[in-house]
């Protein structure tokens, strides 16, 4: 199984990198994990085939994961997809396409598409099985807007995949990450204490709980970005692939 970093920078672009998108392939699962902004863009510079991908997961409503869904639906309208496709995320899930959908391009949440669109909205801490994919879904904290905000841990193909999501912290990362195969970890500043967002500092006082067998860091500031050549942590780049 392999995860593709289509994307891994802040809000802000932060070392010019693009907006939060994982892509996750094996002999089964095909999917991705959110789909900020630049999503789209990214995927077609790195050949991702978007027609084969069965399930998008979206963490939270904010633009530098979520906004790059209308274009990905637009994009798989104008190429005739037909295979089908959910995208599953939190509460709210089919209000909010709509009203981005509408905010970018006038009228498209009402054209029918060419292929089978199903929205599910999960529960936290409820595992939803979706073919090979299983997620359980579990709640952080990243303020008060553009929520709810949940942290998805993976299980397909015998591998555990859990991703934080932006979180400062909260107990429930421990469960979240809890001996996975891949902890994928925001870590937006280095010990600077930032509402709504995850120091490195802080996590690594929880790492000894949270024994992931890999971490991978994501989501960093400049502030991060000046100091990963003395990181002892995989630190994510656009592009980078980690095969599991």
């Amino acid at each position: 199984m392999r995860l593709r970093f289509v994307g891994c920078g802040d809000a802000f672009g932060s070392g010019g990198r693009g907006n939060t998108c994982f892509h996750i392939t094996g002999s089964k699962a095909n999917f991705l994990i959110d789909c900020g902004a630049s999503a789209l863009p990214a995927m077609k510079r790195l050949d991702i085939a978007r027609d084969g991908i069965d399930l998008i997961l979206i963490t939270h409503f904010h633009g530098d994961h979520f906004a790059g869904l209308p274009f990905f639906l637009l994009d798989a309208q104008f190429s005739r997809r037909s295979r089908p496709l959910v995208v599953a995320g939190p509460t709210g899930l089919a209000t909010r396409l709509t009203q981005a959908m509408e905010a970018l391009f006038e009228h498209a949440s009402t054209t029918k598409p060419t292929f089978d669109l199903q929205l599910v909205e999960l529960a936290p801490e409820t595992t939803t099985t979706f073919g090979a994919v299983n997620v359980t879904p579990f709640p952080v904290v990243h303020g008060l807007s553009g929520g709810p905000f949940l942290a998805y841990r993976v299980a397909t193909e015998g591998r555990v995949i859990a991703y934080s999501a932006d979180t400062e912290w909260t107990e429930t990362l421990i469960p979240l990450g809890r001996d996975a195969d891949l902890f994928i970890a925001e870590a937006y500043t280095y010990d600077k204490i930032v509402r709504n967002h995850l120091s490195l500092a802080t996590l690594e006082a929880h790492l000894a709980a949270i024994r992931p067998k890999r971490l991978v860091l994501t989501h960093m500031s400049d502030d991060m970005l000046t100091r990963l050549s003395t990181l002892p942590y995989d630190a994510a780049h656009d592009g980078m692939i980690v095969d599991l």
